[in-house]
């Protein structure tokens, strides 16, 4: 008897970790980003392709969800020669609760400027910096793994 009951909790406890394991590993990311060059749907976007469920697991590892997040601003627009102008950062901060505190712990910035782009080009120019901001602080942390 106590063998079986040994064998059922030893199954259910079995189960219960393949299930956590296979729960997607989701960080806190607060993206204070410019409505001009950059909204929310294409903040998340950027992230969901940057930080795929493979690598935040990855990270995860080093950079527990429960104590580390991420902050993202995109800020730019036109000037008055009509020239594009976008800078982008991403930072790794540590998280206390439900929020972040702004100490960077790793963090990256990229810009770019380029004349004769219409809105939504310069929207895409934003993207793409944010990219690659997130893809360097990305390469920064699998790095010291």
């Amino acid at each position: 008897m106590f063998l079986q009951k040994t064998l059922v909790v030893a199954a259910l406890l079995c189960a219960g970790t393949s299930v956590a394991l296979a729960a997607p590993v989701k960080y806190l990311i607060v993206d204070r980003s410019s409505e001009v060059v950059m909204n929310k749907v294409g903040s998340d976007a950027v992230w969901a392709d940057k930080l795929p469920q493979k690598l935040a697991a990855r990270l995860a590892k080093l950079y527990p969800t429960g104590r580390f997040g991420f902050i993202s601003q995109v800020e730019g627009g036109f000037t008055e020669s009509k020239q594009c102008v976008v800078t982008a950062r991403v930072m790794l901060v540590p998280r206390s609760g439900k929020s972040l505190v702004f100490d960077a712990k790793k963090g990256a910035t990229t810009f770019d400027a380029q004349p004769n782009l219409t809105q939504p080009q310069c929207q895409d120019l934003a993207k793409a910096k944010l990219g690659e901001a997130i893809a360097a602080v990305m390469s920064s942390l699998v790095a010291e793994k």
